[in-house]
């Protein structure tokens, strides 16, 4: 019997040996997966002669599965902020490795020998895409210096647009002389030279003078009201002692404690663990604080929760011989 092979290309065994590279499965499995890998392959050689060079992005890190090799490769080369369009596929299918991997996978699967030079690059057409490849790295970096100096201009343009309108701005407002005097005194005579002028106006327009008048003549002068306090309580603008410093008899007394007691606590916490339970649980409404007797037990015992049932007999029992004995010894 043959031993088992694995396929990689259908991802199963056979114990057909070399027979099943020659199957009509096998070629079929193997022209499904060379047609997906070769749009890959005609996109990179197609930039062998025009090369792509772009700004780096996230997509730019995809890969793709060597089928000759049985491994992932980079589709594009990227370093810093710019990307060579599929120019990691191409140095890969230009590599002596892939050259050797490619051979040996052919021979393997038996695939149609025309297509073998599809999945391959030559040094010559390697050594083309390069020339072309530091071409459209010039032009890249030209395009990238004319942006950068049209960035510059705007900016400086902004700035010039930005310095005129301050310009503008500060050039209407006069620039007082200190010979003319700017004194609060000197403001303070032209100001009241301005109101007795103002008031010699009606004179002069044939209208009766305006009375002036005096607020501190008899029955006229203002009165001054005193701060407002109310007795007893006073404020901190009085020098009271803010309310949130006073201390509250009541709040800091000993006499009441704060907050409920350690029993309630336990008792708050074991009623939030009966809540948790099922309401129709076995035992759940017993009441526990009545009395009985061994009268109105049965013979399978009294309500039980875990255990067996027997147990619960004598559960019971030996409480009533501990009441009883706890009843002897009070009388």
């Amino acid at each position: 019997m043959a031993p088992a092979l694995r396929c990689p290309v259908c991802r199963q065994t056979f114990f057909c040996g070399r027979g099943h590279v020659y199957s009509r499965k096998h070629q079929r499995q193997l022209q499904a997966a060379l047609e997906r890998l070769l749009p890959q392959v005609e996109a990179a050689r197609k930039a062998v002669r025009a090369a792509q060079v772009e700004r780096y992005g996230p997509e730019h890190d995809r890969r793709c599965w060597c089928l000759c090799c049985a491994r992932e490769v980079r589709r594009h080369l990227s370093h810093g902020n710019v990307t060579v369009l599929h120019g990691g596929l191409l140095e890969h299918l230009a590599s002596p490795e892939h050259k050797k991997a490619t051979n040996r996978f052919w021979w393997e699967n038996k695939a149609e020998a025309r297509m073998k030079d599809k999945f391959l690059i030559s040094p010559q057409d390697y050594a083309r895409f390069k020339k072309s490849m530091v071409r459209a790295l010039d032009s890249y970096e030209e395009k990238e210096d004319e942006v950068i100096k049209e960035m510059a201009a705007q900016i400086r343009a902004v700035e010039n647009s930005r310095q005129e309108m301050v310009r503008a701005v500060l050039e209407p407002q006069a620039v007082p002389d200190p010979e003319e005097g700017s004194s609060t005194h000197t403001s303070w005579e032209e100001s009241h030279r301005q109101a007795s002028s103002s008031s010699q106006q009606p004179l002069a327009l044939g209208l009766p003078p305006i009375p002036e008048l005096d607020w501190m003549e008899a029955g006229q002068a203002l009165t001054f009201i005193n701060h407002q306090e109310i007795p007893g309580v006073g404020n901190i603008h009085s020098g009271a002692t803010p309310p949130w410093m006073v201390q509250d008899e009541e709040q800091h007394s000993g006499d009441q404690p704060i907050g409920p007691s350690y029993e309630e606590f336990l008792k708050q916490k074991e009623k939030e663990k009966l809540k948790k339970l099922p309401p129709d649980r076995v035992g759940a409404n017993f009441d526990h604080s009545s009395s009985t007797n061994a009268s109105w037990l049965p013979s399978f015992g009294r309500v039980w929760n875990n255990g067996r049932r027997w147990q619960s007999r004598h559960q019971f029992k030996a409480e009533a011989k501990n009441r009883q004995q706890s009843r002897k010894h009070k009388t």
